[in-house]
């Protein structure tokens, strides 16, 4: 029976109900007069609304300084390099153009008797590559010019030579097959 009474009631009031939000600050404002009314002093005063602004313009700052810092928008490794040394540009175009002919001419003898040995000398490349790197940046910071020159070279030089031995094993491992094909009778 209650729960009948219930339901009645709230099917006359439907679509009376205040579903409305009070506006932003309305308790603090309830508050105070609450406690004007009983003559109590509030400790907390309105905060005034200026924090807002500079908090949004630090946060902005901080967003671009980070950016700034992300994207390094300052010249590039390669052009630190350049303006160190300008011949390393140069002689860096030419070993690089060199290496990556013979890197072609590796990954196209690539078979299943060779693929162990494609994977290792790529993977040693990319580390000879890593430590040129490193001597880029060790030539940025400041190091002995000459000596990290030098290394640098011998980096590019190490690769080609270890580019040559592989493809010079590459070819005798096909010439020992083919030999191996030819001399096996039916």
């Amino acid at each position: 029976m209650k729960e009948d009474k219930l339901y009645q009631l709230f099917n006359r009031l439907q679509g009376q109900f205040d579903l409305e939000e009070p506006q932003s600050g309305h308790q603090d404002r309830f508050l105070e007069k609450l406690n004007q009314a009983n003559g109590t002093v509030s400790i907390h005063k309105n905060r005034s609304t200026w924090w807002k602004p500079l908090s949004i313009a630090a946060s902005i700052a901080i967003i671009g300084i980070l950016a700034f810092q992300v994207l390094g928008i300052g010249p590039s490794l390669e052009q630190q390099v350049v303006e160190i040394s300008p011949e390393v540009s140069q002689t860096e175009f030419y070993f690089a153009n060199l290496i990556e002919e013979q890197v072609v001419l590796l990954k196209n003898e690539k078979s299943p008797e060779t693929a162990q040995l494609v994977d290792d000398t790529l993977l040693q490349l990319k580390k000879l590559e890593k430590d040129y790197k490193s001597l880029e940046q060790d030539l940025v910071n400041g190091g002995d010019s000459k000596i990290i020159l030098n290394a640098m070279i011998f980096n590019f030089q190490t690769r080609i030579d270890l580019l040559k031995d592989v493809l010079s094993q590459i070819e005798s491992i096909k010439n020992l097959k083919s030999y191996n094909d030819e001399n096996i009778t039916i």
